[in-house]
């Protein structure tokens, strides 16, 4: 693993500052404070003795002398008392993160017009399973994606690259995208015009319809100018599985993958180019907009 990609891998960087704290406060907990107080017992326990012959010798003492010095004995050095604060924030943080929710910063079109670029929105990390954080290995199984879900995963290409898509098809579906069209099991999905969209970032009007993912009801953009087919897919796992013609695309999902696809399906590297994303790549499902620093009105959940 490259040094670029662990600074990129924050679950990472939390688990080690998660051991290097805990370990250091557990070490003063059970060590270091002790022998802190050995030292400390020792040097007052001299100082009473100077006191006391100083006290016969009719010599008057300043007791303050002595909470000054128990406490300048007693006291962490700046590292570990530093590590014994930080430990449960980061422990917390790293337990939220891995375990609960998870936030993510969106960074591209792919997903308009259901998400926007700078949405920072809230993934579940124990809906789709359990899993142990850095690894990434499912140790209880909840629930398996649905189609129509919004979900997190490793991009297959490059695992410590985040990438966040629509499930389209889930192990054993037949999926075919002809003419810019979703036809999944041989059940071809139903449309709906709405208005056209405007994409600010390209200033660039698109065709908006709300597609029907079997029960799971949500916008999706064509670009009129775009071709049909898919440009340039990947030599990737499992593309024998799939066939690509001039009108588009047919696959079948193979056990334990996913297909996944963007809302802004002309603007999208998704499962068409790189292939079908494995249970082991899941992050979680993302469900809720929490924040966006350019237009506030975002805030909400979506599907």
């Amino acid at each position: 693993m490259s040094l670029q990609s662990i600074l990129g891998n924050f679950a990472l960087i939390l688990f080690v500052l998660t051991i290097v704290t805990g370990v250091i406060w557990f070490l003063d907990m059970f060590v270091f404070s002790k022998q802190r107080q050995q030292v400390a017992d020792k040097a007052l326990a001299e100082l009473d003795a100077r006191n006391a012959r100083l006290t016969a010798d009719g010599i008057r003492v300043d007791e303050n002398d002595r909470h000054e010095l128990r406490a300048k004995l007693l006291r962490q050095p700046v590292w570990i008392e530093y590590s014994g604060s930080f430990f449960p924030v980061i422990a917390l943080v790293f337990f939220l993160r891995s375990f609960l929710f998870e936030p993510f910063k969106i960074p591209s079109s792919s997903m308009l017009p259901t998400l926007f670029v700078g949405d920072l929105i809230l993934v579940n990390k124990f809906t789709f399973g359990v899993r142990l954080p850095i690894i990434n290995k499912k140790v209880i199984e909840i629930n398996d994606p649905k189609r129509g879900d919004v979900m997190v995963f490793k991009y297959p290409v490059d695992p410590t690259v985040d990438y966040i898509k629509r499930v389209v098809g889930v192990p054993g579906d037949k999926i075919v995208y002809k003419n810019k069209r979703l036809t999944i099991n041989g059940n071809e999905l139903s449309y709906e015009n709405r208005p056209d969209f405007l994409d600010e970032e390209r200033l660039s009007y698109y065709k908006q319809y709300n597609e029907n993912l079997t029960g799971v009801s949500h916008n999706i953009l064509n670009d009129e100018q775009a071709p049909t087919f898919v440009n340039g897919p990947h030599d990737f796992p499992g593309h024998e599985l799939c066939t690509y013609g001039n009108d588009g695309f047919a696959c079948t999902v193979p056990e334990g993958q996913y297909f996944m696809m963007g809302d802004n399906r002309d603007n999208s590297q998704d499962s068409r180019y790189w292939g079908f994303v494995p249970d082991k790549n899941i992050v979680g499902k993302a469900f809720f907009i929490w924040m966006n620093l350019g237009n506030i009105k975002r805030i909400g959940s979506f599907h």
